[in-house]
């Protein structure tokens, strides 16, 4: 146990470094590139992005967490696995780039064709990638993947910002992509050569398939309820409006992404040596969970209060429409950094099948929320708050299923102890930034930030020493000692 806990920490410690500081560089070219192109450039990029994500889920179907759950496969299932993506990576990407005239037409872009086109590249080497880049995961190579993210975030966001400088529009946006999937290809091919085939390898396919299956449906279904509502926005509303939406969608993701995005990397490798002991990986998970509660809903409040001023400091003026958006969403970054983790738990448990139905509760609770959202509200507001209580339904059956299925335990008394101290800890914060808002309302964006931002760590750091959460002073002494 202490073993995989060092192990769990090492590995957190290696991406939180990588991705913290990829939070900076990623910040930079977002604001240089916000100022130098319009929300309608993002708009069209946005469905560019989405489409091909798409594409993607055909190219994976699930081999890469396969492959890290499946402790008995030999080199000659590796180059089945690596056969079979590289032909069907050929396929999928000559389809995307035909696909690209039907694209153009139903969005009335002749840009967007060209964009999908480039971007068929990137899908390619994304697909050729999965099988050596989930053997570092396997391997549990948290430090070098956490080297390689760094470096090559640094090299793909530098140069889109000098095609930005250079007058290069809306290619600056995907030159970042492109360069970046090519990089980890060549990292991660030199790390683990495998031996390709002229054939499509589905004996190694075969031994994978009843996890890979259900793992394949659920990104199907996680797709759509993740990705339908810019699609739609692009499609019946504006290419404008969805740019303001991506953007205060993009916004709230980022300490998501950064936040859950260092943890379950990590997660299903360690954790899945647990699979035949149901008993430790739920003790396991449950410390994580009351983690990344004190950590999530917080976070939704100082978002909740700070949306103007990030959003305009970060972006600008013209991105001004996206904040009533921005706030809406940040109110669901809590529970998604919570829910986002449970994926890792049902693939570590070895049960996949569970994944995919919540999957499929949840796709169809997003995509109706979307859908009442876009066509009967008809306001980015409204696509919003739909969106934010369809998160709030599936996180509740998430666990239940995890729960009562998967863990086989009691899901309210249980589960809920560990979010309790954090909810109390939100409302209070919520209590005193209310207050601060309107104290601060006339103030210059960046004191009014300052201000928000020492409240929330000053309460925040309070609550967890007070409440014996986590001694602070102590901690703070003994490194002093060191």
């Amino acid at each position: 146990m202490q073993s995989t806990k060092k192990t769990l920490l090492s590995g957190v410690l290696y991406t939180a470094i990588a991705r913290y500081s990829g939070i900076l560089i990623s910040l930079a070219v977002t604001a240089v590139l916000s100022r130098l192109l319009s929300p309608d450039d993002f708009g069209i990029v946005a469905i560019a992005t989405v489409i091909i994500s798409f594409f993607a889920i055909f190219t994976d179907m699930g081999i890469s967490p396969a492959i890290v759950q499946n402790k008995e496969l030999t080199d000659c299932d590796l180059s089945d696995l690596y056969s079979f993506t590289v032909w069907t990576g050929v396929i999928i990407s000559i389809l995307f780039f035909i696909a690209s005239w039907p694209i153009s037409l139903w969005y009335n872009s002749s840009i967007l064709r060209i964009l999908c086109q480039f971007l068929a590249i990137d899908l390619f080497f994304s697909s050729i990638t999965i099988v050596p880049n989930a053997l570092f995961y396997k391997n549990k190579e948290f430090k070098f993947i956490a080297w390689r993210s760094f470096i090559i975030q640094i090299a793909s966001g530098t140069i889109g910002v000098i095609v930005a400088l250079a007058g290069g529009g809306l290619y600056a946006l995907i030159i970042g992509p492109i360069l970046s999937s090519i990089l980890i290809f060549l990292v991660s091919i030199n790390k683990y050569p495998q031996r390709l085939k002229f054939e499509l390898g589905l004996c190694g396919v075969k031994k994978i398939f009843s996890y890979s299956a259900y793992q394949f449906s659920f990104n199907v279904l996680y797709y759509f309820s993740r990705n339908l509502d810019k699609l739609l926005i692009g499609k019946y509303m504006s290419m404008s409006l969805l740019g303001y939406y991506e953007k205060s969608y993009r916004l709230m993701t980022l300490p998501l992404q950064n936040i859950t995005h260092v943890i379950t990397p990590v997660m299903h490798p360690v954790l899945s040596d647990f699979q035949q002991d149901i008993r430790k990986l739920s003790m396991s998970y449950e410390k994580i969970v009351r983690l990344l509660a004190f950590i999530g809903f917080p976070l939704s409040i100082i978002l909740f209060f700070t949306a103007k001023e990030l959003t305009l400091i970060i972006f600008g003026n013209q991105w001004l429409p996206s904040v009533p958006v921005f706030k809406i969403l940040s109110l669901s970054v809590g529970l998604q950094i919570i829910l986002s983790s449970s994926g890792s738990i049902f693939q570590a448990a070895g049960d996949t099948k569970s994944l995919f139905k919540c999957g499929l509760f949840s796709s169809v609770l997003n995509v109706s929320g979307m859908l009442i959202g876009i066509f009967f509200i008809g306001t980015l507001e409204g696509v919003a708050i739909c969106i934010c209580i369809a998160y709030c339904f599936n996180f509740i059956q998430t666990y239940w299923q995890m729960y009562f299925i998967t863990f086989q335990k009691r899901f309210i008394l249980i589960f809920m102890k560990e979010l309790i101290h954090a909810v109390f800890l939100s409302l209070i914060l919520g209590l005193i930034l209310y207050i601060a808002n309107m104290l601060t309302e006339s103030l210059n964006l960046f004191v009014s930030l300052t201000i928000k931002g020492i409240l929330f760590i000053v309460i925040s750091s309070c609550y967890i020493q007070l409440s014996g959460e986590y001694d602070i002073i102590n901690r703070i002494k003994s490194l002093k000692k060191r």
